[in-house]
């Protein structure tokens, strides 16, 4: 059976109709919200010492310098401000204190 093309845009027609009727058409389309992930929250050195009593800045400069904890620099150079990860620093002491 060979169809003409006008049986066929009438079928699709037909089954366009039929679709519509079944299936509740939108006017406005579907909103899609994305998530992102949470940003790490960083500290300073000093906030890291302020943050644990007896934890003292040098110690906190030695635990960078030994890569123990993740940190970033922020600046230029050697001399930039570091940000130590609270997650990071948690779990270090967490698995150094139990």
């Amino acid at each position: 059976m060979h169809l003409t093309t006008k049986q066929k845009n009438e079928l699709i027609a037909t089954v366009t109709a039929l679709l519509e009727k079944m299936i509740p058409v939108e006017d406005e389309p579907p909103t899609i919200t994305v998530s992102r992930p949470a940003l790490p929250k960083m500290l300073t050195i000093k906030e890291c010492a302020e943050l644990v009593s007896g934890l003292t800045e040098h110690t906190v400069r030695m635990l960078v310098k030994q890569d123990k904890v993740k940190y970033i620099r922020c600046g230029q150079g050697a001399r930039g401000k570091i940000l130590v990860s609270k997650d990071s620093l948690v779990k270090y002491l967490g698995a150094v204190c139990a």
